[in-house]
């Protein structure tokens, strides 16, 4: 994934990518041992290459630092997570977490590209939607939905129904990818980018992400999965 020298480098580019992971979750991402996260944010430091902070509730925050950024190869500004957007950062790097877990994603070769990864390669600007992430599976993984792209929403509170469901229309009508020319974003037949939408949700958002999914029709909505948030997803 770099070639970044240093140990547990997939993990400092995971922590950059997702803007930045609290202590818990980067243990989790280090096979559960809390000492081993220690271990690693420590050496990140000495390097120059992370910084740490209590931020918000719950363990501290760890981000990667423009030096570490410049070792991953990332052009990402540095800057710490923004104190506004901590819970759903810890969300969306839970259901990353819990997907990257499965059976399914063992040696399959599937990989996530984040909302971060999205907008620094292709200069998309802030008013435009971006998924939370896509998931992409490679073709002759030998899985029933090999080669397709999935956007995965993590939705904390709920927007209102119109604005959830243009969302959803937006995303499984879009054909090419994200940053190309507005006349390449939606061809009529042309295939999909996203062959379906994932929707990890908490209690509060659920029942207005199904009312929007009912909205869309049985054609799209058929490509709208919506699923709980994985235990842990929530900033407390």
């Amino acid at each position: 994934m770099t070639g970044v020298a240093v140990r547990d480098a997939e993990a400092l580019v995971f922590a950059a990518d997702m803007y930045g992971v609290q202590m818990d979750q980067l243990a989790s991402l280090l096979g559960d041992s809390p000492g081993t996260a220690r271990a690693a944010a420590a050496r990140w430091k000495e390097l120059g290459y992370a910084e740490t902070a209590r931020l918000g509730p719950g363990p501290s925050w760890l981000w990667v630092t423009r030096a570490g950024l410049a070792a991953c190869g990332l052009r990402y500004p540095a800057a710490r997570p923004g104190l506004s957007r901590l819970a759903h950062t810890r969300a969306v790097t839970a259901v990353r977490l819990a997907l990257s877990a499965t059976g399914a994603w063992d040696g399959s070769g599937a990989f996530w590209r984040g909302e971060r990864r999205i907008r620094s390669r292709h200069g998309v600007g802030v008013r435009q939607h971006l998924p939370d992430g896509e998931v992409h599976w490679p073709s002759g993984c030998g899985l029933a939905w090999e080669g397709e792209c999935w956007a995965v929403e993590a939705e904390l509170t709920a927007k209102t129904v119109a604005r959830t469901t243009a969302i959803m229309r937006e995303i499984l009508a879009r054909t090419g990818d994200y940053g190309a020319p507005a006349a390449d974003a939606s061809v009529p037949g042309r295939p999909a980018r996203h062959t379906r939408a994932l929707y990890v949700c908490s209690p509060a958002a659920r029942p207005t992400v199904l009312r929007a999914r009912a909205s869309l029709g049985p054609g799209l909505a058929g490509r709208v999965e919506v699923r709980g948030l994985p235990s842990g997803a929530l900033l407390t």
